[in-house]
Protein backbone atom coordinates (compact mmCIF):
# COMPACT_ATOMS: atom_id res chain seq x y z
CA UNK A 1 0.00 0.00 0.00
CA UNK A 2 1.21 3.34 -0.95
CA UNK A 3 2.17 6.48 1.69
CA UNK A 4 -0.41 9.17 0.70
CA UNK A 5 1.86 12.35 -0.18
CA UNK A 6 1.31 14.18 2.57
CA UNK A 7 1.65 11.50 5.08
CA UNK A 8 5.45 10.67 3.41
CA UNK A 9 6.13 14.16 3.54
CA UNK A 10 5.20 14.26 7.50
CA UNK A 11 7.02 11.42 8.42
CA UNK A 12 10.19 12.05 6.00
CA UNK A 13 10.19 15.47 8.47
CA UNK A 14 9.78 13.53 11.67
CA UNK A 15 12.78 11.37 10.60
CA UNK A 16 15.11 14.57 9.95
CA UNK A 17 14.24 16.18 12.76
CA UNK A 18 14.95 12.67 14.98
CA UNK A 19 18.58 12.90 13.00
CA UNK A 20 18.92 16.18 13.93
CA UNK A 21 18.07 15.84 17.65
CA UNK A 22 19.97 12.62 17.60
CA UNK A 23 22.73 14.21 15.54
CA UNK A 24 23.29 10.85 13.05
CA UNK A 25 25.10 12.93 9.98
CA UNK A 26 24.46 9.65 8.16
CA UNK A 27 20.19 9.52 8.50
CA UNK A 28 20.18 12.95 7.02
CA UNK A 29 21.80 12.68 3.80
CA UNK A 30 19.27 9.63 2.02
CA UNK A 31 17.02 12.33 3.40
CA UNK A 32 18.28 15.09 0.93
CA UNK A 33 18.48 15.35 -2.79
CA UNK A 34 21.48 16.23 -4.45
CA UNK A 35 20.32 19.90 -5.12
CA UNK A 36 18.51 20.46 -1.58
CA UNK A 37 19.00 24.50 -0.49
CA UNK A 38 18.59 25.34 2.70
CA UNK A 39 18.28 28.94 4.19
CA UNK A 40 19.19 28.96 7.67
CA UNK A 41 16.68 30.90 9.98
CA UNK A 42 19.51 32.14 12.15
CA UNK A 43 21.58 34.28 9.72
CA UNK A 44 19.76 33.46 6.54
CA UNK A 45 23.01 32.02 5.35
CA UNK A 46 22.18 30.06 2.11
CA UNK A 47 23.31 26.38 1.55
CA UNK A 48 23.34 24.48 -2.04
CA UNK A 49 23.05 21.13 -2.43
CA UNK A 50 23.35 18.04 -0.33
CA UNK A 51 27.54 17.86 -0.02
CA UNK A 52 26.94 22.13 1.41
CA UNK A 53 24.35 20.59 4.23
CA UNK A 54 25.87 17.88 5.21
CA UNK A 55 29.16 20.06 6.09
CA UNK A 56 26.83 22.49 8.17
CA UNK A 57 25.33 19.79 10.30
CA UNK A 58 28.46 17.91 10.72
CA UNK A 59 30.37 21.13 11.98
CA UNK A 60 26.78 22.11 13.74
CA UNK A 61 26.83 18.38 15.95
CA UNK A 62 30.70 19.00 16.99
CA UNK A 63 29.90 21.97 18.89
CA UNK A 64 29.37 20.87 22.37
CA UNK A 65 26.50 23.18 22.84
CA UNK A 66 25.18 22.70 19.12
CA UNK A 67 21.69 23.88 18.50
CA UNK A 68 19.01 21.09 17.88
CA UNK A 69 16.24 22.46 15.49
CA UNK A 70 12.70 21.35 15.30
CA UNK A 71 10.62 21.79 12.18
CA UNK A 72 6.87 21.06 12.66
CA UNK A 73 4.60 21.31 9.31
CA UNK A 74 1.52 22.75 9.84
CA UNK A 75 0.48 22.85 6.40
CA UNK A 76 1.17 20.70 3.18
CA UNK A 77 -0.09 21.71 -0.06
CA UNK A 78 0.49 19.03 -2.84
CA UNK A 79 1.41 20.32 -6.14
CA UNK A 80 -2.02 18.97 -8.49
CA UNK A 81 0.68 18.26 -11.81
CA UNK A 82 3.97 18.10 -10.05
CA UNK A 83 5.60 15.47 -7.87
CA UNK A 84 6.34 18.74 -5.49
CA UNK A 85 4.96 19.78 -2.03
CA UNK A 86 5.22 23.28 -0.41
CA UNK A 87 6.02 22.95 2.98
CA UNK A 88 5.02 25.55 6.09
CA UNK A 89 5.26 25.32 9.80
CA UNK A 90 7.41 26.55 12.53
CA UNK A 91 10.91 25.62 13.80
CA UNK A 92 12.99 26.30 17.18
CA UNK A 93 16.29 25.73 17.34
CA UNK A 94 16.98 24.83 21.44
CA UNK A 95 20.46 24.65 22.55
CA UNK A 96 22.04 21.54 23.98
CA UNK A 97 22.01 22.52 27.58
CA UNK A 98 17.84 23.43 26.79
CA UNK A 99 17.70 27.42 26.47
CA UNK A 100 15.43 28.64 23.44
CA UNK A 101 18.19 30.03 20.49
CA UNK A 102 15.17 31.23 18.15
CA UNK A 103 12.42 30.23 16.78
CA UNK A 104 10.00 31.46 13.84
CA UNK A 105 8.06 30.32 10.58
CA UNK A 106 9.64 28.23 7.65
CA UNK A 107 8.48 27.09 4.28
Amino acid sequence: MDTPPELAIRLQRARFNQALANAELSAIGPLLTNDVVLVAGTDSALLSGRKAQLLAWKREFASPDRTIYLRTPETITLSPIAPIAFEQGKWHGTLASGAMLASGIYT
